[in-house]
């Protein structure tokens, strides 16, 4: 199995968990960053220890890039955990190709929670129902009230759609 092919084959499921634990918690557990981190660290120790160390490096430094917006709240630490580890695992410019995807995915996002606020209407869930039917009442809550957004998602839609178009080697 090549070190991409792993990286995808670990990455993908994860970021999609990631997505969906956000989504119902807000929380992204660190595990899932570690675990990808690793992942793409292993692909990329493939193809040699001069590009295992930029993709450290650029995932460091994205690392430190986004600690002023988790601090200001803007981001989540855990959001700014889960870019860092997806950017070890990507060359240089599928970093780059990475961060613009989830910007535009954000973007997404965020009309769709401002739509809405406007367009969710009231839940009707009592004490009971499923899993998913809570959730999705909780999160019409939050964005009626205009709670966080879950960037998790937009962090998957970008990682997703990187890795399904890096070229098989």
């Amino acid at each position: 199995m090549s070190g991409l092919l792993l990286f995808q084959v670990v990455a993908i499921p994860l970021l999609v968990f990631a997505a969906a634990r956000d989504v119902a918690t807000r929380l992204i557990p660190d595990t899932v960053s570690i675990v990808i981190a690793l992942a793409g660290l292993a692909a990329r120790l493939s193809q040699g220890w001069s590009e295992a160390g930029y993709s450290v490096l650029i995932g460091a430094g994205l690392f430190v890039a986004l600690l002023p917006l988790a601090a200001r709240g803007m981001l989540g630490g855990g959001d700014v955990k889960l870019m860092s580890a997806m950017a070890v695992g990507l060359a240089p410019f599928d970093t780059w190709h990475f961060i613009v995807v989830t910007v535009f995915a954000g973007g997404v996002l965020g009309i769709a929670y401002i739509l809405g606020r406007f367009l969710v209407p009231q839940p009707r869930v009592a004490g009971g129902g499923t899993l998913l039917r809570r959730v999705l009442a909780v999160e019409a809550w939050r964005v009626r009230r205009r709670g966080p957004l879950p960037y998790a998602v937009a962090i998957a839609v970008g990682g997703i759609l990187v890795l399904l178009s890096l070229p098989r080697a």
